[in-house]
């Protein structure tokens, strides 16, 4: 089978050595020729993954239209805000009936989009039947070093999103899937804003009673917009939600936690993302994140001081101390509980 994987980042690259490794033909699409080079020649993304060896029947190009010919599936890995204009480009050669898998999390800002949504209004609707969203708890690093890692692959229709589980399923790669596309696209997101609040949290050096508390209601705030756009509160707790965000909040390897920690730590915005080579995904997305919930009504006081802390150049320290002095509220609002005792009935 053909695959086209578009976008070189480190986590296209390690969907790419996934399919690769279990021999299927893999184009990656870079724009960097550095990247395409040392993919081929060396078997290494120079860039995103130095040093990791990469399967030699994974080769790049910098020709789009290239890696997109006779393609029997297709992988869109590209920055949540840069997608739009990527699918734009590419729209009038998609092959007809392939499969597309989105790898990208975020909320467009401006639009403030869902991928899912970027994808269905940039897309032909005879492409709709065949998109999929994979997320889960997954650092590429340990993707490419073959470690056990298990994700969610989201579709509408269960018959694709069958299809492209078992496209994904190999010995070290494990693949669930779910109709909650909604779900799972909101859970991709909004855990990068969390996880940036965790590592200030952590740069601060407030402990593991903070950090849990901050993963615990930060699911609370992931649900509440979910649940206003329209997923399952269920697909919450599952690899997507609970899954992605503690690994997010607590991994060492986690780029928007490691954006927060350095926050804590007294460093500028600007300077951080100026010494980082790859995307943090929750800056963005935390401004989109921030004005959705306005616009929808939803109190969600984690997104709004990491906002605080990124946009409006808020002290950390003083952040943490507005959050914990808040009014006292329950932890279940009574609505819900009406929910579950007339669900029992």
């Amino acid at each position: 089978m053909k695959v086209s994987v578009l976008g070189s980042g480190s986590f296209g690259t390690a969907l790419a050595s996934v399919l690769a490794d279990k021999g299927e033909d893999v184009l990656l699409w870079a724009r960097n020729p550095e990247i395409v080079e040392s993919v081929n020649q060396a078997h290494e993304n120079i860039r995103y993954l130095p040093g990791m060896k990469l399967p030699e029947k994974l080769k790049a190009t910098s020709d789009i239209q290239e890696s997109l010919s006779g393609s029997e599936l297709i992988v869109v890995a590209i920055p949540s805000q840069a997608l739009g204009g990527v699918l734009r480009e590419i729209a009038s050669d998609l092959p007809a009936g392939v499969p597309l898998v989105s790898a990208a999390k975020g909320i467009e800002k401006g639009t403030l989009r869902l991928v899912s949504e970027i994808f269905e209004e940039e897309l032909p609707g005879k492409f709709h039947k065949q998109l999929t969203y994979l997320s889960g708890p997954s650092f590429a690093k340990e993707i490419v070093r073959k470690i056990p890692t298990v994700v969610s692959i989201a579709a509408k229709d269960d018959e694709v999103g069958h299809h492209v589980q078992h496209c994904f399923f190999h010995k070290y790669f494990r693949t669930y899937r779910t109709q909650d596309v909604i779900g799972v696209e909101v859970g991709g997101a909004l855990k990068n804003v969390i996880a940036i609040a965790a590592g200030v949290s952590d740069g601060l050096e407030l402990g593991h009673n903070t950090r849990a508390a901050i993963i615990t209601r930060g699911l609370a705030e992931i649900s509440r917009l979910g649940v206003a756009k329209g997923a399952d509160p269920m697909t919450f707790l599952g690899l997507a939600g609970m899954g992605d965000l503690v690994l997010t909040c607590t991994g060492d390897l986690s780029r928007n936690r490691t954006v927060g920690m350095k926050l804590g730590q007294g460093m500028k915005l600007s300077d951080i993302i100026a010494e980082m080579n790859q995307v943090a995904e929750g800056v963005d997305t935390t401004a989109s994140a921030h004005d959705l919930a306005k616009k929808l009504g939803l109190e969600l006081a984690i997104t709004d001081a990491v906002f605080a802390m990124l946009y409006k150049d808020m002290e950390p320290a003083g952040v943490a101390r507005e959050l914990m002095s808040r009014g006292l509220k329950k932890e279940m609002p009574d609505e819900n509980r009406g929910r579950r005792k007339s669900d029992r009935k």
